[in-house]
């Protein structure tokens, strides 16, 4: 039977909180009066899609993140992919580096019974889909299935309409190419009349070294006729009695063991109603987008600023079971950990696999920090799990162990940005030496990307005792991204983001050590020349000034781009140009440039490697240059920060199509938190980890924006910020006041926001 949606009717001041972790508990304000949830567009840039980037049956941080694949291959270019009209499964899993558990619904009869194992793929309609956050609805041209999917955190929930007089059965591809990774032993039991049982494996990437089990359990609404095996792909085929059309599938799935995904399932889902799911479903998401309301803009704006949202609560999935058991791979062998709980036996936080958070300074570390404390929280804990069970904080997990993905030690400025905004509170002293660990030799920040057998593609030698990361690394290639000038400046900013929880903790030694080693990155910086240029080992420049040169020194970047890298001492670096007055019209002709070319390089990820976009002089398709925009703030020319950023908006972020969106990588969660800061029109230039962790104000484009912040973590109800004369022309800010007393340096502190409160921004359409 075709699902039909009933509308869910929030009440005002009605929120729902979960027993289990706080992750997932809500704050107690007052809700917006609409669905905020059906304002969300899933399919927003699924041309252009990755492995663990699109979401349909989904909860908030989802172990289970089921939906329809229609590219198998590889971890780019795989997954959902708007533009291919077949669907070649239904997996679970999509997260950093981990696939899985992928079956398909058939129709067996005398024409395919003997080949369905190698050809099972069937055509499928936009026209019949129906897609929103926690429900994927499609119908199957091939087999005249209705398919509809939804889930629990960790529990996929399947509903099938068969056609009559067929025989029904689900294909379980257990073995095979799946996304990212290869599937390997993959096992299949029945273990009753309507239950199945079984495991598989993620075999090691380039990117995880080691492989991942995934078990599994499976219960039916239909009895089981026969599993067979196929001697050729290994996958098995589960014929169902035709006693029943209407055919229910529920799949829990752990890491840990087959008892657990049981577990989980007895948990999570221990009734058969579709439909209730589906709306629980909603309502959690609803409450997750439900604490910021933003009032004005038009219709596409609104929809799109919540896509934007709901894109911030995606990519980073929970690992661990209901119990609080979680894979640890981190040491010689593979054990099952165990996560601290509360006095009830629930587990105190999540455990979870995520990609790195590089660039989450300019992203995650505002959204999350102010919006979702308790989700920051949380990610701090799962990240401290990892060094007490490995040694090591990680800097993006994958399948309960370190992946060493992009560079440098980018969850210090994440975890010393949770501090200083007061979100944890607790063992601070050993955070620190965890933090500390990692940023000296033997720790995570000497590693290049992926670099999992030695530590010398850093060139973190040569940065202690140079003062910068040569290009070329002498010693040859180790990893990815061994791109000395990037390095030396992501070294130097994590640094002093170190140097600040160390002077908040009184280190005053360690303090003047890792704030004289955040200098490091004026000993990349050609004065002559103006931009930051690699050097080889013997402090010759490398190669010929050409700051548009892709990679060449520059991680995932171009010179020209990279250059503004220096979060932390803006001044500084407009000292080593001439001034601010130089460096200011140095990065507007950059913007000038940029907005020719819609300021990204391309529509999508792969496209920044093409000729015609590797010399693109801002990208805000890739995490190194996204903050250009506010470097004007820093510099006194909040006027050409409140403008660029506007247009920024309006050409990288703004439109609802399968066609673009992020207009490049969209790191689980990183641009679509971007977008969401950009249009409240909220920055933290350093990554909230300064004492008062400041925000910097640019030029909002709603009406009004009222935050719900969570009263566990603060005191305050709810922050407003409301503009007065808003539209797309007036785009300048002519004067700020903070609960009715005028403020003059565009800037607010953490606590002035939290406490609660009303920001009101006079908007204008020139800068005089």
């Amino acid at each position: 039977m075709k699902l039909h949606l009933a509308i869910i009717l929030f009440i005002s001041g009605l929120i729902i909180f979960s027993c289990r972790t706080k992750s997932d508990q809500k704050t107690s304000n007052d809700k917006p009066d609409k669905n905020l949830v059906d304002l969300v567009y899933p399919l927003l840039d699924t041309e252009n899609s990755r492995w663990f980037f699109f979401s349909s049956a989904c909860r908030p941080f989802g172990m289970v993140n089921l939906s329809p694949d229609t590219q198998v291959g590889g971890a780019w270019g795989s997954g959902y992919r708007y533009k291919t009209d077949t669907v070649k499964g239904f997996s679970h899993i999509h997260a950093w580096q981990l696939s899985g558990l992928s079956v398909m619904p058939v129709t067996v009869n005398k024409h395919n019974e003997k080949n369905v194992f190698m050809n099972f793929y069937s055509k499928y309609s936009h026209k019949t889909e129906k897609v929103t956050p926690g429900y994927h609805y499609l119908e199957l041209d091939r087999y005249q299935t209705k398919v509809e999917l939804t889930s629990t955190k960790r529990v996929g929930f399947h509903r099938y309409q068969f056609p009559e007089d067929q025989d029904a059965a689900i294909l379980f591809n257990l073995n095979g190419k799946l996304g990212p990774c290869d599937i390997i032993d993959g096992k299949l039991e029945k273990t009753g009349s309507t239950e199945l049982s079984g495991e598989l494996v993620n075999a090691p990437t380039i990117r995880r070294p080691k492989p991942t089990k995934v078990f599994f359990k499976v219960e039916l609404n239909a009895e089981i006729e026969s599993v067979t095996q196929d001697a050729k792909t290994g996958n098995y085929l589960v014929l169902l009695s035709n006693s029943n059309q209407e055919v229910f599938m529920k799949v829990g799935i752990s890491y840990t063991s087959v008892e657990n995904a049981e577990n989980n399932m007895v948990a999570e889902l221990p009734h058969w109603n579709f439909d209730k799911v589906v709306s629980e479903s909603r309502d959690e998401w609803e409450a997750y987008l439900s604490r910021i309301k933003v009032e004005g803009g038009t219709e596409v704006q609104q929809r799109r600023f919540y896509t934007d949202l709901w894109h911030a609560l995606q990519g980073r999935r929970t690992i661990s079971d209901v119990n609080g058991a979680y894979p640890d791979n981190t040491g010689k062998s593979f054990r099952v950990g165990q996560l601290p709980l509360d006095k009830v036996g629930k587990p105190l936080f999540n455990h979870y696999n995520s990609d790195a958070f590089w660039g989450a300074q300019w992203t995650l570390n505002t959204l999350w920090g102010l919006v979702y404390p308790e989700v920051m929280e949380e990610f701090v804990y799962s990240l401290m799990q990892y060094y007490k069970d490995g040694g090591i904080v990680p800097r993006g997990p994958s399948g309960g162990n370190y992946t060493y993905v992009m560079t440098g030690a980018s969850s210090t400025p994440f975890i010393v940005s949770a501090i200083q905004k007061g979100i944890v509170k607790d063992n601070l002293d050993e955070i620190y030496q965890a933090l500390k660990i990692t940023h000296m030799p033997g720790g995570i920040m000497e590693k290049a990307g992926y670099e999992h057998e030695t530590s010398m593609g850093g060139g973190f030698k040569y940065y202690l005792e140079k003062g910068y990361v040569p290009f070329p690394i002498p010693e040859g290639k180790f990893g990815y991204h061994q791109d000395g000038a990037s390095l030396t400046m992501e070294y130097a900013y994590q640094d002093w983001t170190l140097a600040q929880l160390a002077k908040k903790l009184g280190y005053e030694e360690d303090y003047q050590y890792f704030i004289k080693r955040s200098e490091n990155y004026k000993n990349t910086f050609d004065i002559e020349t103006g931009w930051m240029r690699p050097r080889e080992v013997n402090g010759k420049w490398h190669g010929a000034l050409d700051p548009y040169l892709y990679e060449e020194g520059f991680n995932e970047s171009n010179g020209a781009q990279s250059t503004w890298f220096v979060p932390h001492d803006l001044v500084g670096l407009a000292q080593l140009m001439g001034g601010n007055e130089k460096a200011v019209e140095k990065l507007n002709t950059q913007f000038e440039t940029a907005e020719k070319l819609g300021f990204t390089s391309g529509s999508s990820h792969d496209r920044e490697l093409h000729p015609e976009y590797k010399r693109v002089p801002i990208n805000y398709g890739n995490q190194p240059s996204i903050q250009t925009a506010f470097v004007f703030h820093q510099l006194g020319r909040q006027d050409l920060t409140q403008y660029w950023s506007r247009q920024v908006v309006d050409k990288a972020f703004s439109g609802l199509s399968p066609s673009s969106g992020y207009n490049g990588d969209e790191d689980q969660g990183l641009m679509g938190s971007l977008a969401v800061l950009l249009k409240i029109g909220l920055f933290q230039m350093n990554g909230g980890t300064d004492e008062f962790s400041e925000y910097q104000i640019g030029s909002p484009i709603f009406d009004k924006i009222t935050i719900y912040l969570n009263n566990e973590f603060y005191q305050g109800e709810q922050f407003v910020i409301e503009t007065m004369n808003n539209s797309s022309g007036n785009v300048y800010v002519d004067k700020i006041k903070l609960n009715d007393q005028e403020i003059e340096n565009y800037t607010i502190h953490h606590n002035d926001m939290v406490n609660g409160g009303e920001l009101k921004l006079y908007m204008k359409s020139n800068r005089e």
